[in-house]
């Protein structure tokens, strides 16, 4: 068995990263760059007011207060996209609002609120300092400058940033596609008649799910009985796929039949088993450069399994440069045993009490306990040479929330 970090590193040494395609923005969501994002112009492209007040030559009004006003002649107005076109010369200010274009001639804005105003003309009671409530030109952004980087994940902030620099279409890297096949006579998709000795296959749409999660298309191969020829006209039908991904039928049973199905229709294999608790029977391997992973049936060993292997490749593929889950420190709130030589990935709830994480089991960690996946945070990484582990101990945990920043290297 391969401990479960040199089975990661075997993995992604497989994974190729796909091509580019250009997309509107707004379809980029979420999406990788393929291309450096170069400013053409500044931002802002010129000095700009950042407040409702006027425009004035700072000289005029050094010192000024309540009890010393400086008087100004208001000669115009500068709102936001009509410029005021003229110079501003000694003694005159100009109406300005926020955005507007500073005029030649003005090195200062005071703020509305600073000011009252008597006919044609304003009287400052403040004195703002040179150039104060001026954004410069070039201030967010300059011409020439690399904005957005080859590898950067488009968020909203990025698609804001490309319409700024007049980017309504955008390089990315594409998107793998996954075909799933699950496999198993006691399977029944959801529309089919449960009987005795049936279960419905949950890991169709959570494989699915964890898929559209990554950011890849999922490719639904149906379910496949424990009958070689079945499995392999499906497996066929799967190598249109960027990636093949199957549950069950990879450990020793009599018709565990999938590792050797897969290798009859072109798998390379790579490695199988992995010392970890639960996912050890899992294989991975390649066809051409399209990578296989043959997960096991359980659907929390099939779940977590996808995470530490299937979740890199795919963002490896699609150009992420952060690849794993977040690595948390947290103390353990009771009891934990380990029961075999493999690492443990130990399902749990996080809290937090006086700044400290505590990991709390979910219960039962059954491999085919599905809800102890929907009640968990993250997952302990419970070592075995680490054990026992107590009440109190501390720990690491890997975060399974979406929302967690992501890590470029493995925990492992």
């Amino acid at each position: 068995m391969l401990p479960i970090g040199e089975a990661q590193k075997k993995v992604l040494e497989e994974i190729p990263i796909l091509g580019r395609e250009r997309i509107y923005i707004l379809e980029a969501l979420g999406r990788v760059l393929a291309q450096d994002v170069e400013a053409v112009r500044d931002v802002p492209a010129a000095d700009n007011s950042a407040m409702d007040g006027y425009c004035v030559r700072h000289e005029d009004i050094v010192g000024a207060n309540s009890s010393n006003p400086a008087r100004l002649k208001l000669i115009g107005e500068s709102p936001a996209g009509k410029p005021y076109s003229g110079t501003l010369e000694s003694g005159q200010a100009v109406r300005i609002m926020t955005g507007g274009i500073i005029p030649k001639g003005a090195d200062a804005v005071i703020m509305l609120e600073d000011t009252e105003r008597e006919g044609d003309f304003i009287i400052c009671l403040n004195d703002p300092g040179l150039r104060a409530h001026i954004r410069p030109k070039g201030e967010d952004v300059r011409a020439g400058e690399i904005v957005l980087n080859q590898g950067d994940v488009i968020r909203p902030p990025e698609v804001g940033m490309l319409a700024t620099l007049g980017h309504a279409y955008v390089y990315v890297h594409q998107r793998p596609v996954v075909a799933i096949l699950s496999t198993g006579d006691e399977l029944v998709d959801l529309d089919e008649p449960f009987t005795q000795g049936k279960v419905v296959c949950s890991n169709t749409y959570s494989l699915a799910a964890q898929v559209l999660d990554c950011g890849a298309i999922p490719l639904s191969l149906g379910i496949a009985s424990d009958n070689v020829d079945d499995l392999r006209s499906r497996l066929n039908d799967g190598l249109r796929a960027d990636v093949i991904l199957t549950s069950g039928g990879v450990s020793v049973g009599k018709y565990d039949l999938v590792k050797d199905t897969l290798t009859e229709v072109g798998m390379k294999v790579k490695f199988w088993k992995v010392a970890m608790k639960p996912g050890k029977p899992l294989v991975f391997g390649t066809i051409g450069n399209k990578p296989v992973f043959g997960l096991p049936g359980n659907p929390t060993s099939a779940m977590i399994s996808f995470e530490q292997f299937v979740r890199p490749a795919l963002f490896k593929m699609m150009g992420r440069k952060n690849l794993f889950r977040s690595l948390l420190d947290a103390v353990l709130a009771q009891d934990v045993k380990v029961s075999s030589g493999r690492l443990h990935l130990v399902r749990c709830k996080l809290f937090e009490k006086d700044g400290v994480k505590i990991a709390v089991s979910t219960g039962t960690q059954s491999s085919g306990a599905l809800r102890s996946m929907v009640m968990a945070d993250g997952l302990m990484i419970l070592p075995p040479e680490k054990a026992p582990f107590k009440a109190g101990d501390k720990i690491k945990v890997q975060s399974l929330h979406t929302d967690s920043p992501l890590s470029p290297t493995s925990h492992y």
